[in-house]
């Protein structure tokens, strides 16, 4: 039979937490998780903000290209070439009719906004978009806008051969 003494009682209780150590053990992991929960979900604002801008540059891209393979007589001819106002979604493959949309201008300004030296043989092409998406429940409106310039003789030559 053991017998225990009064030092190994007092030994004993001295290795217990005190109320004020787990206390502050406890707020520790608190803020540590609220820390993380807030690094991740910044995270995902930013990714998720990060791809609607790369969508919205992947559109005006898109319309730059095929403008670039018009031929000088159709671009003058903007009723019919250059359709604008222009509405694309987010996501064209996504199963719930690709998510928000935008909008976008294609816009030819006129002759008279270049140098005169380079009034006959180029164009200013200015292509915008624009989108409203919800961040924590409220609207948040966003544009993006590219200008490009627009030669007579370009690649539709090269395509089509010279008109």
């Amino acid at each position: 039979m053991k017998t225990t003494t009064n030092n190994n009682l007092q030994k004993n209780a001295q290795q217990a937490y005190t109320f004020a150590e787990v206390l502050v053990s406890v707020l520790a992991v608190a803020f540590v998780l609220v820390s993380m929960y807030a690094a991740f979900s910044s995270g995902f604002n930013v990714i998720r903000s990060s791809r609607e801008n790369l969508r919205a540059t992947q559109i005006m891209v898109q319309r730059t290209e095929d403008v670039r393979l018009y031929t000088w007589s159709q671009l003058l001819n903007t009723n019919a070439y250059l359709v604008s106002p222009f509405t694309e979604v987010y996501d064209p493959l996504g199963p719930t009719n690709g998510g928000f949309k935008y909008y976008g201008t294609l816009t030819l300004l006129p002759a008279s906004s270049m140098p005169a030296a380079y009034r006959a043989n180029m164009r200013v092409l200015e292509i915008s978009v624009r989108w409203t998406n919800t961040i924590n429940g409220s609207l948040k409106p966003h544009s993006r806008a590219l200008q490009t310039l627009v030669a007579r003789y370009g690649v539709a030559n090269y395509v089509y051969g010279p008109r």
